[in-house]
C-alpha cells in the first residue's frame, strides 16, 4: 500500500520545496495530497508560480496520511501556522506518533509555535533557529528526531525529500531515486 502524504502550502510558500517535495514523493510512489491553506485551489507561491492544489485543507481534517511535509518560504509559513485546520491535524499526527516534516522556515514558525518539537532535535532556515527548543542539531542539513524530520533550506530540498522517501519506503528507494536524478 503506498503512504499518503500530505504537502499544505499557502500563498508565498517556496517553490523549490514545494515542487521538489511533491515530485520526489510521487516519483517514489507516495500518493501526495496537496492540500491549499486558501480558500481556493489556487495558490501563489513566494516568487509568483501559482499552483493548483488537489484539495482546500478543511477537506483533509478528517483523512489520515502517514506523513506531513511542510514546505517553508515566507509568508508562507506564516500562512501555514495560521491555519487552523493545518494546525488541528499537525496536533492529531503528533498524538498519533506519525511523522511530520518541514523545511526552511516552517519548523520554527509553524512546529516550534504550535510546541511540536519539544524535546525534539531540529534545524531550520538561518535566522529562524532561536525559536527551536533544541538547537544541538542546527547546523545539519536534515535532521531527523523521534517521528520529525527538518530541512534548513530550499536548496537542501532534495536530501530532505529523499529523507522522507528513505523513511516512508526504504534507503533502497531513497537511493535510487538519487541515482535516477543524477545526485553524486
Amino acid at each position: 500500500m503506498q503512504p499518503r502524504v500530505l504537502v499544505p502550502i499557502a500563498n508565498g510558500s517556496e517553490e523549490i520545496e514545494v515542487c521538489t517535495i511533491v515530485d520526489v514523493l510521487r516519483r517514489a510512489g507516495a500518493e501526495v495530497v496537496i492540500g491549499s491553506a486558501n480558500t481556493t485551489l489556487e495558490v501563489t507561491l513566494a516568487h509568483g508560480l501559482k499552483v493548483v492544489a488537489d484539495k482546500i485543507l478543511s477537506e483533509c481534517v478528517h483523512e489520515d496520511f502517514a506523513m506531513i511535509a511542510l514546505p517553508g518560504g515566507m509568508p508562507g509559513a506564516e500562512h501555514l501556522r495560521d491555519n487552523e485546520d493545518l494546525t488541528m491535524l499537525l496536533k492529531k499526527q503528533h498524538k498519533a506518533g506519525l511523522w511530520i516534516g518541514a523545511i526552511c522556515a516552517s519548523p520554527s514558525v509553524v512546529l516550534a509555535h504550535h510546541a511540536l518539537l519539544e524535546q525534539t532535535a531540529a534545524t531550520s532556515y538561518p535566522g529562524f533557529e532561536n525559536a527551536l527548543p533544541d538547537k544541538t542539531k542546527i547546523k545539519q542539513t536534515v535532521v531527523v528526531d523521534k517521528k520529525c524530520v527538518t530541512g534548513k533550506s530550499p536548496g537542501t530540498a532534495i536530501e530532505f525529500a529523499l529523507t522522507l522517501v528513505a523513511i516512508l519506503f526504504d534507503e533502497a528507494k531513497s537511493q535510487q531515486i538519487r541515482r535516477d536524478l543524477v545526485l553524486q
